[in-house]
């Protein structure tokens, strides 16, 4: 058995236009910025914590203290806006076979989550793609306020997870590192937000980890 930790956005799912039309009303109600929030900015972003990531959109936002005021009005929208979206239209932005793979790898292996993500997002997409009963435990950002190599570490030592036979499954740059500082191999997916040069494997359609597994 081997345990498989899960990236989610630009892994699991694309909630990219979603979510910047959430965050663009909140900002706009916020009304100390002009940031302009688009799908392909989140893009870019998605992957960091989210510090980073307000720091990074909200320039013109100068102290710390608004900024993560405004970062977890983004994330309030962000959530009610997912939290609305009916089964067809997750079905829409969750990427092809992943159900069904995901299915399929529970038989013989233990599934995880580690994101960078708020408290509440990991939930929001099991139960969306109604999963929950296939991932054994979740861990993020909002939990750990840790980068994602030591949050996939944490998870790590909860259940005494083995390096030799525990992967990480992501999409850019910044998963291939926290991968490395967790010890434990990367395997990116192609399809997703980034770019990496030397994964473990590569995979070009989320179905392909029933090949390596």
């Amino acid at each position: 058995m081997c345990n498989l930790i899960f990236d989610i956005d630009g892994t699991l799912w694309n909630t990219t236009g979603i979510v910047a039309s959430a965050w663009q009303e909140a900002a706009d109600n916020y009304g100390k910025t002009k940031a302009v929030i688009t799908a392909d900015l989140l893009k870019k972003e998605f992957g960091k914590t989210m510090d980073v990531i307000a720091e990074d959109i909200f320039t013109d936002v100068p102290l710390l203290s608004e900024r993560n005021i405004l970062i977890d009005l983004c994330c309030k929208y962000e959530h009610i806006r997912l939290d609305e979206i009916s089964r067809e239209t997750a079905d829409s932005i969750i990427y092809p076979d992943v159900k069904d793979t995901l299915k399929l790898l529970a038989q013989k292996h233990a599934l995880y989550i580690v994101s960078n993500c708020q408290l509440g997002y990991p939930e929001l997409f099991t139960d969306k793609s109604g999963t929950a009963d296939l991932i054994k435990d979740h861990l993020c950002f909002g939990q750990t306020r840790t980068c994602k190599g030591e949050t996939i570490k944490t998870l790590m030592n909860k259940y005494d997870m083995d390096p030799e036979d525990t992967f990480y499954i992501g999409d850019t740059l910044g998963d291939y590192e926290a991968s490395s500082q967790a010890g434990i191999k990367f395997i990116f997916c192609s399809y997703g937000f980034g770019s990496v040069a030397t994964p473990y494997k590569s995979i070009a359609g989320f179905s392909d980890l029933k090949d390596i597994f």
